[in-house]
């Protein structure tokens, strides 16, 4: 039966972007109007193609290739509690692979008689999160042979419910591209222009009647050259995570099996002079051109207008030279400064001042932390002596500080951090006694990345009450001392650490090349970067983003 909706902790996070078919389905609204006797649209979804290779292995033998659900009209439940179902009463889903009998092994959901499963619920709740039917695995076996070809069809049936069928087309031995590498030159910089050698090898044991190529790269990665026969797509809002820019590219001549092709000129992929550790990727598929003509023509693309980009046949590939993915973090070299302002009061007893801890990026790098999802860091904060906190900053909590610090706060920072952000830490203290020229340290982590241009900013003090005469506003640089040994903070320092499988170029294994992802020994430094991204500083801190004027270098014509 279907896999029914559970309590849940908390909100959903979004962990990252799936490409999927667009679905049309009558009343999919939420508050659509629909008559009492008009059937409740139901829509079967999953992978509508897969092909199998026979000699390059078919993925995680334990990981199903097609993940069927049920997309109902409304909006999903968001929130803690019980989801609520739009639908109650009896359903069944037949997932019938007879067709692939002689051709693949098959692994279906559910209750499986020969080559034929039934699913059954009685509850349906908008959209698909909570409608799993389950998963379907495919395989090769003794019998399978190039050329093999065959498909699922998955169809419901249920009083009160109109079902939109799933058709798996499976093909076996196909077309099966690979990509060329990508190396990155050493002395390349932020700003200039690497020319991607990009190309791929048919694999498979089948020619392809055509290949799309798709390629991407994220905020500070420039396609200068429109190709006729690509199609763009550029975002420029929402999370910074997900802005960039997509292209898909159609080859409608025949790609044969066992051979290599390259661009006629390599692809010209420009940076911007804040970009750092950002992504380029790209794979060529085997699409036909019938179906590869409507890509170009796709809602969110804006169709290129220069000459195509055009693919020629190479004679001397070497198969070592190509993987199934290509990509590469660009450029390495870039650096930013973090710095940290404190703040100078004068305040009797009894008086509540606020010290606004001041964080900021003086760049030119901004930081990206794509590898690593958009996890956040942190700075410790001190208060001076003889003072109560009586607010606090959202983004900040109360801590016990390392090496016998006594209380303290921690305060994080979500990324990516643009190249030029700034943002205010309020904290309200309340003076109990006066203290001549108290002193609370404010401090990032000690740092050991490369990228951070200056150390010397990383670390401020919050005075109250100092001596007359000019200060430096809490900096630490001069009239109020420079900052005593740095205490051990509890994680490394910004660039450090990172998420197990993140590397650079498409390897797995390393650090996070991100930017400031970091955890350590002794204590969590760092917490998740997903939930932190989605917070604002919220009440009781002040934010200003200055974003400088949008580029207009190497725009895509």
């Amino acid at each position: 039966m279907t896999e029914q909706a559970q309590r849940r902790p908390g909100p959903l996070r979004t962990l990252g972007l799936v490409a999927a078919a667009s679905l049309v389905a009558a009343g999919a609204a939420t508050g659509t109007a629909r008559a009492a006797d008009e059937p409740l649209p139901v829509t079967i979804t999953g992978e509508d193609r897969v092909d199998l290779s026979l000699g390059s292995g078919n993925g995680d033998p334990t990981e199903p290739q097609v993940d069927l659900r049920l997309d109902v009209p409304g909006e999903e439940h968001e929130g803690d509690g019980d989801i609520p179902a739009v639908f109650n009463g009896e359903y069944t889903i037949r997932i019938d692979a007879t067709a692939l009998e002689g051709v693949a092994s098959v692994d279906l959901p559910c209750d499986v008689d020969g080559l034929v499963a039934t699913c059954t619920g009685s509850e349906l709740y908008a959209g698909q999160q909570y409608n799993r039917l389950g998963g379907i695995r495919l395989d090769i076996d003794d019998d399978s042979e190039a050329g093999d070809s065959g498909s699922i069809e998955v169809t419901g049936a249920g009083e009160g419910l109109e079902f939109t069928p799933l058709s798996v087309d499976v093909l076996v031995g196909g077309p099966e591209f690979v990509n060329r590498k990508l190396s990155l030159p050493e002395d390349y910089r932020a700003g200039e222009t690497y020319k991607a050698p990009l190309g791929l090898r048919n694999a498979g044991d089948m020619p392809a009647e055509g290949a799309v190529l798709r390629f991407h790269g994220s905020r500070g990665v420039i396609f200068p050259d429109s190709y006729g026969n690509c199609a763009y797509s550029e975002v420029t809002t929402g999370p910074l995570l997900y802005q960039g820019t997509d292209v898909v590219c159609v080859f409608p001549d025949g790609i044969a099996a066992g051979a290599a092709y390259t661009t006629a000129e390599p692809l010209k992929v420009n940076t911007a002079d804040f970009a750092l550790r950002d992504i380029f990727t790209y794979s060529f598929t085997a699409v036909p051109p019938d179906e590869a003509a409507g890509l170009l023509a796709a809602k969110d693309y804006r169709r290129g207008n220069g000459a195509d980009l055009a693919l020629k046949q190479v004679s001397d590939a070497d198969p070592a030279d190509y993987a199934r993915y290509a990509e590469l973090d660009l450029p390495l070299t870039n650096t930013y400064d973090l710095e940290l302002t404190g703040a100078s009061l004068d305040a009797a007893a009894g008086e509540t001042v606020t010290a606004e801890i001041g964080f900021r990026n003086n760049g030119p790098a901004w930081i990206s932390a794509l590898r690593s999802g958009g996890e956040s860091f942190s700075f410790t904060v001190q208060a001076p002596e003889g003072v109560t906190v009586t607010k606090v900053p959202q983004k900040c909590r109360e801590i016990t500080l390392p090496d016998g610090g006594g209380k303290g706060y921690r305060c994080f920072v979500s990324t990516p951090l643009l190249e030029d952000a700034e943002f205010g830490y309020p904290f309200e203290l309340r003076v109990d006694r006066v203290v001549e020229n108290a002193r609370g340290r404010v401090a990032l982590p000690e740092s050991h990345d490369p990228a951070e241009s200056d150390l010397t900013n990383n670390s401020a003090w919050i005075v109250l009450n100092g001596p007359d005469g000019p200060t430096d506003g809490g900096t630490g640089q001069n009239g109020g001392g420079t900052p005593s040994a740095s205490p051990s903070p509890s994680s490394s320092g910004p660039g450090q650490g990172g998420t197990p499988g993140s590397g650079t170029g498409g390897t797995s294994g390393g650090g996070v090349q991100g930017g400031l992802a970091s955890t350590g020994a002794g204590g969590t430094v760092l917490i998740g970067g997903a939930a932190l991204l989605a917070l604002g500083l919220g009440a009781g801190a002040t934010v200003l983003l200055r974003r400088r004027a949008p580029r207009t270098g190497g725009a895509i014509a």
